[in-house]
């Protein structure tokens, strides 16, 4: 006998509740620490700029790595990290 496909959800939710959990604390801690990580390199590169060790006329935007990329990123990942925690908070879950 087959499924109705409206029926499908109930017989296979709790297990897919579950794996869900588990992908967004992974999303939430992933993305954290990406952001993280990429914040103190945004640092580290722009002082290195400041003090003059790193020329910005050498690096320029679009042809290199420079601080401006992992900034954009460090934000990218913890808008992530947010946006995940909150959509995991409004649907009760814990995080």
């Amino acid at each position: 006998m087959e499924i109705p496909v409206s029926m499908c959800h109930i017989v296979m939710a709790p297990f897919h509740t579950e794996r869900r959990h588990l992908v967004e604390k992974q999303i939430v801690t992933g993305s954290y620490w990406l952001g993280l990580l990429c914040s103190l390199i945004a640092l580290g590169l722009r002082s290195l700029t400041a003090l003059g060790i790193m020329s910005p006329t050498v690096v320029q935007q679009g042809n290199n790595l420079w601080y401006m990329t992992f900034y954009k990123g460090a934000l990218l990942f913890f808008l992530i990290a947010i946006a995940t925690a909150s959509y995991a908070s409004v649907r009760g879950v814990n995080t």
